[in-house]
């Protein structure tokens, strides 16, 4: 199975764990591609909503393609009461969007799994002229705040983390939108903070796609050592959030 379709198995997970954006991320993104009732957006593998509720309030036209059946049916039973709101069960790389043009497309945490040629040069042709691109991500540490349970847990890792399929999934070069022909890249940061108890942070870390694909024997030991590690050290695991936002244009002519 591939990486970026292993999400679809932990649906009720993944929209119970997976970590949300700052409100002044949303603020400032909503500002900028001046978003309302008169715009037009897609996001990209929105999950379930993990940055789908502050875009969706702006009353735009929200449309949203995810490839996981089960998290696309998710997003239909949290939204599909909005008028505003339409989602496609398919895969963005292959899908046909026909004649449909956009104001802003978005994906928090997902552009990276599409080949960056495909990823830009379809998002390029997809914009109306002045239209944005937003790609937003979250970096979490946990070291600052407690490096003696963090030295703990990468002994964890060291011993048991063994998955069945080997992540060999290469970094996306965000900063190379404009070689596809956008303009006036910019990146700005936002800051946020997590603390999640033990059962929490194992419940967590099963949200990640190289976690999920952990086999026995080293399954077990491996979720319930974190579990008891974080329980032995404090009970709980800090987290001090950076909210990534990369913000390009197509340029109007």
């Amino acid at each position: 199975m591939e990486f970026r379709k292993i999400f679809d198995t932990i649906p009720e997970q993944f929209d119970k764990y997976r970590p949300r954006y700052s409100r002044e991320l949303f603020d400032y993104l909503i500002e900028y591609a001046k978003l309302g009732t008169e715009k037009t957006v897609l996001e990209i593998g929105p999950g379930t909503g993990q940055a789908t509720d502050p875009i969706l309030g702006t009353g735009c036209d929200y449309n949203a393609i995810e490839l996981g059946e089960h998290l696309c049916a998710k997003m239909v039973e949290k939204y599909g009461r909005f008028s505003n709101f339409h989602i496609v069960n398919d895969d963005f790389i292959t899908h046909d969007f026909g004649e449909q043009r956009f104001d802003l497309i978005y994906s928090a945490a997902t552009i990276q799994w599409i080949p960056e040629d495909v990823a830009f040069s379809k998002t390029f042709s997809l914009l109306k002229p002045g239209g944005v691109l937003a790609m937003m991500l979250t970096k979490a540490d946990y070291k600052a705040p407690n490096e003696e349970l963090y030295q703990q847990i990468q002994k964890l890792y060291d011993r048991y983390f063994k998955p069945d399929i080997p992540y060999i999934h290469g970094r996306f070069k965000y900063d190379n939108a404009p070689n596809y022909g956008f303009v006036d890249f910019k990146r700005y940061d936002f800051r946020g903070r997590r603390e999640m108890d033990p059962d929490e942070y194992v419940s967590f870390c099963g949200t990640h796609c190289d976690h999920i694909v952990i086999p026995e024997p080293y399954r077990t030991p491996f979720f319930e050592g974190l579990k008891n590690t974080v329980a032995e050290n404090g009970g709980k695991v800090v987290f001090e959030d950076t909210y990534v936002l990369y913000l390009t244009k197509k340029p109007m002519n």
